[in-house]
Parts: C-alpha cells; structure tokens; sequence
C-alpha cells in the first residue's frame, strides 16, 4: 500500500456495517492484499470461548493475517470502552511501527469511535455505580429514568438498555457533567477510512436466520452450557449476548430450544437494524454493496483514492 499520512504511518482501514453482512471476510481479503493485520471491533468476540455464537473466525479461515484483540477475556469480565480504546490504539501504533496496515473489523459502534474518533470517557466510581444498580434492582428503571430525563434529557431519549441507563447517572453524578456531553465529534483520531457494507435487508433477514440455523446445528447450545458453568451467568457483558442469553434460558428449562432459535433470529435482526442505523448516521462511511462480486476490488479503490485526497 503506497500512501501513508504524514510521518509514514499507514493510515486506519475500518471495515463496519450489519451482523451477517461479511465484514470479517472483507476484512481478511483487505489484509492480504494491502499487507495487514485486524483488529477485532465486535466486543462478543473479545470473550474466549464464545466461538460458535459469536462467527468469531477460526484461525484457519483468518487466512494467515494475524487477528488482534480477540478471546482477550473470560466469561464472568466486563468489556469497557475504555480500555479497549487505549489497547486498540497501542496495536495500531505497533503495526504502523511495522509498516503494515491496520484493519479495524466490527459492528459495535462505540467501540469502533472510540479507536477512530477524538474521544473522551468519563471517570467511574464503583460505589456510585452498586448504589445506582442497588436501587435499579429494587424499584426498576423508570425511577432512575425519570431521574436521567432531568438532568440529561439527550442520553435518556438514546439510552434502551439498564447498564447504559445507570452508567449515564453515575457520569452526572461522578463529574457534574451529562453523559451526552461526552459523545465525540465526528473527527477522526488519526487518519482514517470507514468501508460500510451495504445490505439488502430482504436478503439479510433470511441469511441471519439461516446462520442462527447453522449455529445451532454446530454446537451452540452446548457452547452455552460449557461457558455457563465457566461462569457465564455472572457476566454482566457476556451474559447477554446474541444467543448465549436465549440459551441460557434453554439451560434453565424456562423455554424450547425452537423458541431460543427463534429469539435469536429476532434479537439478531433488531441488532442488524441498529448497526445500520449507527454507521448510516456517520456520513464519512462509504458504502459498499455487499454481495458484488468485486467488492475487494472497490474496496482497494476507494481506500486508494480517499488517501490520495
């Protein structure tokens, strides 16, 4: 790969889009032709053992290129952006030292701003926080809701989930300040270029299904079962993953293997949906359909012509 930003460092290669839409293949393919390694972006894929639920790629099908930040924690650890913005980052450093290229590969949108975008992250403070999750647990989260609403309307009207809604109290509460105060703008880090794969969503929906098929069929549920007595109920990040959740439920005698699968099918679409949504609303993403057939070849050229810009 010819160009490189000032000092001789090659640029960041992010490859993002939906779950199913082909974004680890790409991104190996991109490697072996620009002389790169991956950096892995889907925090499930952070947790050893959760291979099958996860389409974390074999190392046999990761065509020689070395993968970064993959099976780096257990079941019953918590993932932080955080952190890993500050271990992403020193591997990029260290492949750029090397001349390589680095490739960012992922669909969970945080953490791919966080390695790419100028970004800020709030202080914690664990005593808050257990208070926060204490009275969560209690009275549920429309209390702590309403609380939010007040003091952060931006973050309560994005916030879905309950750690993200305790999360965006203990930020007002630790530094005075909103948790949406901290989003960052859109302003590359470093020198960087987004690939987006464009999906057919027609399309999408049936491959998802079929992939939750194929997991299944390969082994999922026992996966589960192994990780659960690994400690994977007591993982506040694991435990709710894409299947490993609607499994454990299995596990548990609380519902079918059949209405798991279908679950997962529904959980992974609604996800899809949300990814799209996320990277459609960065308008430095160029998007590529998915499914041509030169898609490597677009892909080279638009990364070579945006760094000759």
């Amino acid at each position: 790969m010819g160009a490189t930003e000032a000092g001789g460092r090659h640029p960041v290669v992010a490859v993002v889009g939906s779950t199913g839409s082909g974004k680890s293949e790409l991104g190996v393919r991109l490697a072996q032709q620009l002389g790169g390694e991956v950096i892995n972006a889907d925090a499930m894929q952070f947790y050893r053992g959760m291979d099958i639920g996860t389409a974390k790629l074999p190392p046999w099908e990761r065509g020689g290129i070395e993968h970064h930040m993959l099976d780096i924690l257990d079941v019953t650890e918590e993932a932080s952006v955080s952190a890993y913005q500050q271990q992403a980052r020193r591997i990029i450093g260290d492949i750029q030292s090397r001349g390589a290229v680095p490739i960012l590969v992922g669909g969970s949108g945080l953490y791919v701003r966080a390695v790419l975008d100028v970004l800020e992250f709030p202080g914690t403070s664990p005593a808050v926080r257990a208070a926060l999750e204490e009275e969560l647990d209690r009275h549920g989260p429309a209390r702590l809701r309403e609380r939010l609403a007040k003091v952060d309307r931006g973050s309560a009207e994005r916030v879905r989930d309950d750690r993200r809604l305790v999360r965006a109290l203990e930020v007002f509460e630790v530094t005075g300040r909103p948790f949406s105060s901290f989003m960052p703008e859109r302003t590359y880090y470093q020198a960087a270029v987004q690939l987006g794969l464009d999906v057919d969503r027609d399309q999408l929906r049936q491959q998802l299904a079929d992939r939750v098929d194929r997991m299944i069929r390969s082994g999922l549920e026992a996966e589960v079962a192994h990780l659960a007595a690994h400690g994977l109920r007591q993982g506040k990040t694991a435990s709710r993953a894409l299947g490993y959740a609607q499994f454990l439920q299995v596990l548990d005698g609380t519902i079918s293997a059949g209405d798991a699968a279908a679950a997962t099918v529904a959980a992974t679409r609604k996800f899809a949906r949300r990814q799209r949504t996320w990277f459609g609303a960065d308008p430095r993403v160029e998007w590529l359909p998915w499914k041509d057939p030169a898609l490597v070849e677009q892909a080279l050229h638009h990364i070579t012509r945006t760094l000759e810009q």
